[in-house]
C-alpha cells in the first residue's frame, strides 16, 4: 500500500486521531461488523505473534504448560464466586438459545475461564503430587464494553491467562510475583515501555483475588495503562470449588492459586507510546520487517538485473544473520515507499539505487531519528544489529525520560487537581486507603488510583484529599 503523509493526522495535534489513523492506515487492524470488534491484520496479528513467542518461552521454562478450555461457560459456575460475578455482571455476553431451542441454563461467553478451569481443577487435584498444577490458555474473551477503542478497549480481544494450584500460600504468592516480573520483561526488554510494578488497591483489585499486582505504562497523553496483571486468588476459589487435595500427612486442604494476563491491549500501548507525525515507530525487537529495502530505480526493478541481484545479494546476508527484512518491489514512487514504510514504523530503511550498487554502498535511514548516512553494504550487514539494539535502547530511554518528567510528588489536593486538568500523568500522593475517600477523588478528578509501588516506603502524614492518616504514597492517575 503507498502512502502520503497528508493522510494522517499529526500526532502531536490530535494523539487520538492520530492513533485510530495509524491502526487503520498502516493494516494493523479494522472495525469488525459487531459494534465495539475489532478485525486484527496481518502486520498487527505478526506483533501478537512475535508477543507470544517471548512469553511463552517464559512461561515454559517455568514449567508452565499450555492447554484450551471451552468458550462457553454455565451461568451456575460463574455465580460459585460471589465477588467475582459482581464484578463482571455488566460486561457478560449471555447466550439464551442454541439450535433454535431455549437453553435449559444460559451459557456466559468467557469473560475469563476462573470458573470452568477451576471445575476441573477440582477433578484433577487430589493428592499432594498433583500440585503445582500450571496452565495457561491463549484465547478470546468477550466483555461487553459501552465505551471502544481499537485494541485499548474492545468487546472481543485476545489474551493469555495462566492459572496455576499450589499446597501453600507462599508459594502462590510467590508464582504471582514471578508472573509479574516476567511482563515488566516483556515491556521494558521488548516493547521498549518503561513501567510501573505496584499492586493495586482493594476497590481496584481483581474480583474474587486476595490482592492484585499491576504494571502500569504512561502513554503520552498523560493517561495510565494498566498492560497486565498477576493476582493472587488465595483460597478464594478453591473453598466455592471444592479444590482440595491430601497433604504429605494425609490431611486434605485447599489449594492456593494464581491468575496471571496480558491481551491485545498491550499492542495498543506499543503504538501509542511509540510513534510521531509520520506514523509508528516499533522497537527492533517486536518490528514484523525490523529491515525494509527499498530500491530506486526509474524503470521496473527486476528489468534492471544488476540492482535486482545487488539487493538480493544484501537482504540474503540480512537474513543469514537474523534479520527479518523486505524488499519493496512495488512500482510506486521513491517518495511514497519511503512515507508508507516510515507509517509502518520499520526500524531500518536501506536505499539503494544504481549511485550505491556503483560504489558497493547502500543508504541507510533511521526510523527514530531520521537520521541517514552511507555505509558500504558488507559493513552495514555486520552492523544491523548493533544498530537495531542501539535504536532499541534509544526508544526505552527516552521513554523513561518521560516518564521521570512527568511524574509528579504532591503533597496538596490542589496540586493534585491543577496536574489532572492539565498534564496529567502519574501523581505520587499519599492516601488514608479508604474506598469512600478514593470513590470522592475519582469522582471530582476523573483520577483512580493506579497502584501502591512495589518500592514504597512507609511515611506518616495525611491523606492529600481528606486530611486522615496515611502511610503510603500510592500512584494515581486517568486511565483509559
Amino acid at each position: 500500500m503507498a502512502f502520503d503523509k497528508k493522510e494522517i493526522k499529526k500526532k502531536s495535534d490530535n494523539i487520538s486521531e492520530w492513533y485510530n489513523d495509524i491502526i487503520l492506515k498502516a493494516e494493523l487492524a479494522d472495525y469488525g461488523p459487531v459494534k465495539g470488534t475489532m478485525i486484527i491484520r496481518p502486520y498487527g496479528y505478526a506483533l501478537w505473534e512475535t508477543t507470544q513467542q517471548i512469553f511463552d518461552k517464559m512461561i515454559k521454562a517455568a514449567g508452565v504448560q499450555n492447554a484450551y478450555f471451552p468458550l462457553f461457560i454455565p451461568m451456575s459456575l460463574l455465580t460459585k464466586e460471589k465477588t467475582h460475578v459482581e464484578g463482571f455482571s455488566p460486561e457478560l455476553a449471555v447466550v439464551t438459545h442454541g439450535g433454535g431451542e431455549k437453553l435449559a441454563e444460559p451459557l456466559v461467553v468467557r469473560p475469563t475461564s476462573e470458573t470452568i478451569m477451576y471445575s476441573m481443577f477440582a477433578k484433577w487435584i487430589q493428592s499432594h503430587r498433583d500440585v503445582p498444577l500450571l496452565l495457561n490458555q491463549w484465547c478470546n474473551v468477550v466483555r461487553w464494553e459501552k465505551r471502544t477503542y481499537l485494541f485499548l478497549r474492545t468487546t472481543e480481544f485476545l489474551w493469555q491467562e495462566g492459572h496455576t494450584a499450589h499446597a501453600t500460600h507462599d508459594e502462590s504468592i510467590a508464582f504471582a510475583k514471578k508472573a509479574h516480573e516476567w511482563y515488566r520483561q516483556v515491556f521494558e526488554d521488548y516493547y521498549a515501555m518503561p513501567v510501573t510494578l505496584g499492586r493495586k488497591s482493594t476497590t481496584e483489585q481483581f474480583a474474587g483475588a486476595a490482592f492484585s499486582l499491576t504494571v502500569e505504562a504512561l502513554m503520552p497523553d498523560g493517561k495510565s495503562l494498566q498492560a497486565a496483571t498477576s493476582h493472587d486468588l488465595g483460597q478464594n476459589f478453591s473453598k466455592v470449588f471444592d479444590i482440595q487435595f491430601t497433604n504429605k500427612e494425609g490431611k486434605r486442604e485447599a489449594v492456593w492459586q494464581t491468575s496471571w494476563g496480558l491481551s491485545t491491549r498491550a499492542l495498543g500501548g506499543l503504538f501509542l507510546t511509540h510513534g510521531d507525525d509520520d506514523g509508528l515507530i516499533l522497537p527492533p525487537k517486536m518490528a514484523p520487517y525490523q529491515v525494509v529495502i527499498v530500491p530506486i530505480t526509474k524503470s521496473g526493478f527486476s528489468e534492471n538485473k544488476t540492482l535486482e541481484a545487488y539487493v538480493a545479494r544484501i537482504q540474503s546476508a540480512l537474513l543469514e544473520i537474523g534479520i527479518r527484512v523486505i524488499v519493496d518491489s512495488s512500482d510506486s514512487s521513491m517518495g511514497r515507499k519511503c512515507n508508507t514504510w516510515e507509517m509502518k514504523g520499520v526500524p531500518v530503511r536501506l536505499e539503494i539505487g544504481d549511485k550505491e550498487v556503483s560504489r558497493d554502498m547502500v543508504t541507510i535511514a533511521l526510523r527514530d531519528t531520521h537520521e541517514k548516512q552511507e555505509m558500504k553494504w558488507n559493513d552495514s550487514v555486520m552492523q544491523m544489529q548493533d544498530i537495531l539494539l542501539a535504536m532499541q535502547k534509544r526508544l526505552f530511554d527516552k521513554q523513561k525520560s518521560f516518564l521521570e518528567q512527568n511524574t509528579h510528588h504532591v503533597d496538596s489536593y490542589e496540586e493534585f487537581k491543577t496536574c489532572m486538568n492539565t498534564t496529567k500523568g502519574f501523581i505520587h500522593a499519599l492516601w488514608c486507603e479508604d474506598a469512600a475517600c478514593e470513590k470522592q477523588i475519582k469522582e471530582e478528578t476523573k483520577a483512580t488510583t493506579r497502584c501502591l509501588p512495589l518500592d514504597a516506603k512507609e511515611e506518616k502524614g495525611v491523606c492529600v484529599h481528606c486530611g486522615k492518616p496515611a502511610m503510603h504514597r500510592w500512584i494515581f492517575g486517568q486511565s483509559y
